[in-house]
Formats: structure tokens, C-alpha cells, sequence
């Protein structure tokens, strides 16, 4: 082989190997690992905005009652059923009432010698007063013979004695018969009590109603407090409504909602702002707020998912960007920004949003700013990127 041949392969290899090395290069930083980031971008604008607050929620009724004893027995009937419509004062439910009527009749017997032994009290205060008052007028006559020395003086002391004793009987007299009083209300109290006692043995609806729950049957024995029929007035049923504290800013009373139940997913129904509880939800990072229906609808249960729009005041020519452009890096919040050719990140403080997509942003950017919406890859500041008109995704192998 001559030298001119080797020479003529060696140049052949060399550039073949060029060619892979250039070819390897252009797949590694065009389609590779180290091609650009492909990206969309928006422009930050002045624009108006109708915010709105959107959150999850759950039927429940702003009326309901837990029947159940004050004190612990055994359920002896259940009168009503669950779904049944209830009246005010209908017979829900009868607890056993063990010995109470006993416990009564012990009561009242008691209470009537009581009443007997007052009036005998009264009657030895009537006769004790009558001795005293006696024994001052016989006092006041042998004070005036002794006067005019027609008794003696030891005849006088022995009157003087006659009305202390009579004093002393009348005061224990008064003494006994408020004894007997305060005995005969003392009894009163506990018969009263007992006959409170008896009363709660029948568990009354306080209010028109519907029963939503039988929780103990007839011969279950419950504790005191425990329910044995939930109750719920269907005409106070509301939603309520957790939003998350990010993006509560705005939820105040009166707000007109958009309720849609889960049950009815097509149907749209009217609403407001009942109430806004000043307690949010540490754990979850939710508020909570009350929202009721401007007509309930027939069909609804407690229980039921929803899901609430809470319309907010316009915002005039607000900064927004598009919701999807916001991000969270090194725990800061904010969006990726297209300057000089160059990226960066911004943190901003973001106001309202709305249902279209859009949020305010109240700091941080100004008006004509390019920021990133889209990235096929994670960003990082200063790295290598290619606008694109839009993304396509890859399929799932």
C-alpha cells in the first residue's frame, strides 16, 4: 500500500468522524438535552377585570337540632321516621321513664305532710302569740297594783317571767313554722324537678322540621346528650363555602354567588354572601363563609358537594397576566420574565383573578412585560430558550 493511499483514508475517516461529531452537536443542542427551552409568552396589559373567588363547598342546614335525654336511659319508642316532615310539638320519641312516677307519688306525699306540718306550725305561732299578748296584759295590770302596793314585788318578777317565756315560745313558734315552709319548698323543687325529668322522657320537636336521622331504636340504652332523632329545618339550608386564603382577597358579605350542585351539574343556581366566618382553617389555609340560595331548590340534601363563583367588584384598568404564567421558584411567587433577551424571575404580589384565566398583578411588573405562560422543560435564570407560537405535547408512550 502506498503512502498516498493511507494518507487518502486517513483525510476520508477525519472528516466522516467531523461529520458525526458536527451531526452529534447540532441533535444535542437543537433536539437534545442541551437545546434551547422551548416557550410561549404573554404580554403584561392594562385591561378591565371582573374578578371573581371560587371555592368548595357543602349543603347544610343553618337550623338543625340533636333530640336526645338530659339524663342517661333506655329509648322505649320512636314515633317518626327518617325524611318524615314534623310539626312543632309532635311526639318524636319516649324514653323509659323507669320510676319516676313513683318518685312523684313519694313527692306529693311528702309535699302534703309538709303542708300539714306547716299548718300545725302555724297554728302553735297563733296560740303562742295569743299567750304572749296575754301575758303583757297581765304584766301591765300587776305592774299598776304594784304601783300602789297592792302586790308584792316577787308577785311582779313572776308576772315579768310569765311574758319572757311566752316571748320565747312565740319566737320558736315563727322559727317553726319557717322550717316548715322552707321543708315544703324544698319539696316543691324536687317535685318539680322530677316532673321536669319525666317531661324530657318525651322528646318534642321545637320547631316545624324534617328528620334527618334515626340514631338509636327502641331498647337502645344512650347517655345524657346523646341523639336519638337529628332534626333539620330544610327552608335555612345554605352552602358552605371554603376558599383558599391565596385567593380570598375580596370575600365580604352580599356577594352574589353562582351555585352549582353536584346533583345538577348543568344548572346554575343564585346566591349571596350570608355570612363570612372571622375563624379561617389553620390547617387546610381556607376561609369559610355561609352562602344561601335566592330560591332553595326542591330537590336538595344536606350533605351535597358544590361548587360556588363568587362575583367581585370590577377592577378598572387592572395589570393582568395569564393565571398559567404564575409559578413558585425558591419559594418565592411570581412569573418568568423575558428581558434583553434574557430570563429572569420576578416575584410578584398578585390581587384578584377572574374566571377567564387572568390575574392581577398589583407589583412587580409593568405594563408591556413579556413573561413565560408555557415551558416544555423546568426554567432557570440565564438558561437558553426559543419562543414558540405554542407547545405540543408528547405522547404517552
Amino acid at each position: 500500500m502506498t503512502l498516498s493511499k493511507i494518507n487518502k483514508r486517513q483525510v476520508v475517516v477525519a472528516a466522516a468522524a467531523t461529520i458525526v461529531i458536527v451531526a452529534l452537536g447540532f441533535v444535542a443542542t437543537r433536539m437534545g438535552p442541551l437545546a434551547p427551552t422551548k416557550v410561549t409568552v404573554a404580554y403584561v396589559k392594562s385591561e378591565n377585570l371582573t374578578p371573581s373567588v371560587f371555592g368548595i363547598g357543602s349543603v347544610e342546614a343553618r337550623q338543625s337540632w340533636l333530640m336526645g335525654p338530659t339524663v342517661a336511659g333506655r329509648v322505649l319508642r320512636v314515633h317518626v321516621d327518617v325524611g318524615q316532615a314534623v310539626k312543632a310539638g309532635q311526639l318524636l320519641a319516649e324514653m323509659d321513664p323507669v320510676d319516676l312516677d313513683q318518685r312523684l307519688q313519694a313527692q306529693d306525699a311528702a309535699l302534703s305532710k309538709a303542708v300539714s306540718v306547716q299548718t300545725a306550725a302555724q297554728a302553735q305561732l297563733a296560740d303562742a302569740k295569743a299567750r304572749r299578748e296575754l301575758a303583757t296584759t297581765n304584766l301591765n295590770r300587776q305592774k299598776e297594783l304594784a304601783r300602789q302596793n297592792f302586790i308584792s314585788p316577787s308577785a311582779l318578777e313572776g308576772r315579768e317571767q310569765e311574758l319572757l317565756s311566752a316571748q320565747a315560745a312565740h319566737e320558736a313558734a315563727q322559727a317553726n313554722v319557717q322550717a316548715a315552709r322552707q321543708d315544703a319548698q324544698r319539696l316543691q323543687a324536687e317535685r318539680a324537678a322530677a316532673a321536669l325529668q319525666k317531661q324530657n322522657t318525651r322528646l318534642i320537636a321545637p320547631a316545624d322540621a324534617v328528620v334527618v336521622s334515626r340514631d338509636a331504636e327502641a331498647g337502645s340504652t344512650v347517655v345524657a346528650g346523646q341523639a336519638v332523632i337529628r332534626l333539620a329545618n330544610p327552608a335555612t339550608l345554605w352552602v358552605k363555602l371554603r376558599v383558599d386564603q391565596a385567593r380570598s382577597r375580596g370575600l365580604a358579605l352580599g356577594l352574589p354567588a353562582q351555585i352549582v350542585l353536584r346533583s345538577h351539574p348543568q344548572q346554575m343556581l343564585a346566591g349571596k354572601v350570608e355570612r363570612v366566618e372571622l375563624q379561617a382553617d389553620a390547617v387546610t389555609e381556607e376561609r369559610i363563609a355561609q352562602v344561601t340560595f335566592d330560591q332553595t331548590p326542591a330537590s336538595l340534601s344536606i350533605g351535597e358537594m358544590a361548587e360556588v363563583t363568587l362575583q367581585l367588584q370590577p377592577e378598572d384598568q387592572a395589570l393582568v397576566v395569564p393565571q398559567a404564567s404564575v409559578q413558585t421558584h425558591q419559594g418565592r411567587t411570581g412569573v418568568w420574565r423575558l428581558k434583553d433577551g434574557a430570563l429572569d424571575f420576578v416575584s410578584v404580589q398578585w390581587g384578584v383573578s377572574s374566571l377567564d384565566g387572568r390575574v392581577q398583578a398589583l407589583s412587580g411588573l409593568a405594563s408591556g412585560d413579556t413573561v413565560v405562560v408555557y415551558s416544555d422543560k423546568p426554567l432557570s435564570t440565564g438558561a437558553r430558550f426559543k419562543v414558540v407560537d405554542a407547545l405540543v405535547k408528547k405522547a404517552q408512550p
